[in-house]
């Protein structure tokens, strides 16, 4: 192979290359096609950014729980971690939490069994407007007497 045929062999190679990336940069660039149904959808999780939150201290602390429970209610402000969970309590309810961190589920359950068994008139005015059916009341009801039966 001469000099002028090796030039043009590396010539077209870099042409070659050049056009690959042309080509993969403007692919890249583009929007891709939508899901198809086929496609499982996987939803992403909640911002974890609270899951550090001392649930007991809120609870033990009358004045902290009361103005959650107003934050929720819309009777009161809300502070920045208040306004989030009232935004995605009713999707938690609906799915049963299937996008909480394992410690969001923990703690929701500890915070709606405190309610439920210590304050039920807050707990029943919650339940109207995030779980009219009753179905978390009914299925902690269930699962205490199992408990309780056990013992």
């Amino acid at each position: 192979m001469g000099r002028s045929s090796l030039r043009l062999a590396m010539w077209n190679a870099s042409l070659s290359l050049a056009l690959m990336c042309t080509v993969l940069y403007r692919v890249e660039g583009l929007p891709h096609p939508p899901a198809t149904s086929s496609a499982p959808m996987v939803e992403a999780p909640y911002d974890n950014k609270f899951d550090n939150v001392d649930l007991d201290e809120i609870l033990n602390q009358e004045r902290l729980l009361n103005n959650y429970i107003k934050c929720l209610e819309g009777t009161g402000p809300c502070t920045p971690d208040g306004r989030m969970l009232k935004e995605i309590l009713p999707d938690a309810i609906m799915t049963e939490c299937t996008k909480c961190t394992e410690k969001q589920r923990l703690g929701a359950e500890k915070v709606t069994n405190h309610l439920i068994d210590n304050r039920p008139l807050d707990w029943e005015r919650l339940e109207k407007i995030y779980d009219p059916e009753g179905t978390y009341r009914i299925k902690y009801q269930k699962m205490k007497a199992t408990v309780v039966e056990q013992a």
